[in-house]
């Protein structure tokens, strides 16, 4: 996937006979599935002709055939800025993670949802939990995430 594109979710299995499917892993922005709405699916633009809900899910219905785990993306451009003090999980892919004192614990491979909260992984292979108690500051123009004492496994 292109880097000015964003993964918005992915086509699930299919949701009656004409075509729709599940969105797997859907962004929580209903409107990226709206009728009209367009999503990029392996590197060509495709519309949304249907779209409802089904046990809580989007389930919708492009205007061509797309393979089952091709991703959905929409490009950056069309995100809207995140409300203050929330982040996208792909802007902290990639900063340095230090704990409050100066220890260096990793870069952010990923952000893996979770139960109760979201995972920070690092490449060290530390997990830390995406809460107010361990991120303590995030500097997106300083490439650099502050966490909480107590959270990462002393090495």
């Amino acid at each position: 996937m292109s880097d000015d594109l964003i993964r918005v979710g992915r086509v699930g299995k299919p949701h009656g006979l004409k075509g729709a499917f599940f969105v797997e892993g859907a962004s929580e922005d209903a409107h990226r599935f709206a009728i009209g709405a367009r999503l990029h699916v392996d590197g060509e633009t495709a519309e949304v002709v249907e779209s409802k809900r089904s046990r809580g899910r989007p389930v919708i219905r492009l205007d061509r055939e797309v393979e089952r785990g091709a991703e959905l993306a929409v490009p950056r451009s069309e995100l809207p800025p995140p409300e203050e003090g929330e982040y996208y999980a792909f802007q902290l892919v990639g900063l340095v993670v230090e704990e409050d004192g100066g220890r260096a614990l990793g870069r952010v491979e990923a952000v893996q949802p979770g139960v109760a909260n979201d995972v920070l992984e690092l490449d060290s292979g530390a997990a830390l939990p995406l809460v107010d108690a361990c991120v303590l500051e995030v500097d997106l123009e300083q490439g650099r995430i502050l966490v909480a004492q107590g959270f990462a496994a002393d090495s």
